[in-house]
């Protein structure tokens, strides 16, 4: 985990000021993740498309659960970390924070790349603009990480 401390364990959640939260995405949100994101698809593909090539045009419960996994055993090998954005309940699933090492076209002074998303619902909300404030602090204070590019 070069680009985190040896010692360093990810934070367990981020609260917000709207009540949502954030916390480390798993499989078992499969449920809650696919109406978000296939329900967000187009705005979704014309910032993450040419990327990631995400979200597919279609995507099953069970691809969506082998992503979702996948995020998982990258946060458990601090390779990279996917917070779930949820409600109080974690009920509904609002959007996702993607923390990865910074890529190597990276300036020195950066930590981090960072992306995040939010249900189209969401965009321009009391909830988008309480994570935009939140995340500075929170990356620099719990992660150390100060310097954060911003991708795609």
């Amino acid at each position: 985990m070069s680009w985190l401390s040896a010692d360093f364990e990810h934070p367990a959640r981020l609260d917000l000021s709207t009540g949502h939260h954030l916390r480390p995405i798993r499989a078992g949100d499969a449920e809650i993740d696919l109406p978000a994101v296939m329900g967000s698809r187009e705005r979704l593909w014309a910032r993450y498309g040419e990327a990631w090539g995400w979200p597919p045009e279609s995507m099953s419960l069970e691809a969506d659960r082998d992503d979702l996994a996948h995020h998982e055993a990258e946060i458990e090998a601090g390779e990279g970390f996917n917070y779930a954005i949820l409600d109080r309940d974690e009920t509904e699933l609002l959007g996702c924070v993607y923390i990865y090492p910074p890529g190597p076209d990276a300036p020195g002074d950066v930590g981090a790349d960072l992306s995040r998303w939010v249900v189209d619902s969401a965009v321009g909300s009391d909830l988008e603009l309480a994570l935009d404030r939140a995340l500075p602090g929170w990356l620099a204070e719990k992660w150390g990480i100060r310097g954060v590019r911003v991708y795609p």
